[in-house]
């Protein structure tokens, strides 16, 4: 077998959406969601938040509003590495939730973030067009010849990850299209741009019937850690904790495995 190398190309990451579970929002309303935002808390925060936590956080932030009346959620979801920059360049924002780590670590040391906190981990599933056109059934058949794959940027979790993928299936992918992020690249999948791209498990859970999804074994997979932290600069410190506070309670963590998240 040859050794596995990803053929992945730098590019500059943008801000894109994420995706999450076949509904979170719809999940059960958490009992003592107050109580994960104890105290005064009160007023409007900015959440940076990585595009595979779109939903799942939108419904997070309704039942944090909803247990803490006066309170205003604002989100913003893109690709990790790109929100992570805007927060070491000084953009305004009172909790940043990162899809890894090093993304996290990039804000840590620049200063602008408190001891982070992991949240939640995800892991890698192969999505492909209802129809699965290039019949890919393994990761292997990624491999193939003519087989058109999408894949996120090197530098964003989800290529990170995908990479990571790759190499323990012990196969070299050669995608034909980079995208900034998890969202994207699922995309083109639905759009039957390509034949398969490698993207989050949530993500194919969160697209419904757009995609069918290629579980990969647990001896090949990969995943990231998600980890949450206030940023030093928030001009509403109080009630950013008591929403990372929220997102780390049962009632959270409840929403959080709905949308086919695990724990961290």
């Amino acid at each position: 077998m040859k050794r596995a190398v990803l053929v992945l190309a730098s590019a500059a990451v943008l801000a894109g959406c994420g995706s999450s579970s076949g509904s979170p929002s719809s999940a059960p309303a958490p009992t003592g969601a107050g109580s994960a935002a104890s105290g005064k808390v009160a007023g409007r925060i900015t959440v940076l938040a990585a595009a595979s936590l779109k939903e799942s956080f939108t419904a997070l932030g309704k039942q944090f509003e909803a247990a803490n009346p006066g309170t205003k959620v604002v989100f913003s979801f893109g690709a990790s590495s790109d929100l992570a920059a805007q927060v070491t360049n000084g953009a305004p924002a009172d909790v940043f939730a990162s899809a890894s780590a090093k993304t996290m670590d990039t804000v840590v040391k620049a200063g602008k973030a408190t001891s982070p906190e992991d949240f939640a981990t995800n892991s890698m599933e192969i999505a492909v067009p209802r129809d699965n056109p290039a019949h890919v059934k393994t990761v292997a058949d990624l491999a193939r010849a003519g087989v058109k794959v999408a894949l996120c940027q090197a530098q964003v979790p989800c290529g990170a990850t995908a990479a990571k993928v790759f190499t323990n299936a012990k196969v070299t992918v050669e995608p034909v299209t980079l995208e900034a992020d998890v969202k994207a690249t699922l995309t083109k999948v639905s759009l039957g741009e390509v034949d398969a791209g490698v993207v989050y498990v949530t993500d194919v859970k969160a697209a419904g019937t757009k995609v069918l999804g290629v579980p990969i074994p647990a001896a090949t997979n990969a995943s990231t850690a998600y980890p949450l932290a206030v940023l030093k600069g928030a001009k509403n410190p109080g009630t950013a904790k008591a929403f990372e506070d929220f997102v780390l309670s049962d009632a959270g963590q409840q929403v959080l495995a709905a949308a086919g998240f695990e724990k961290p």
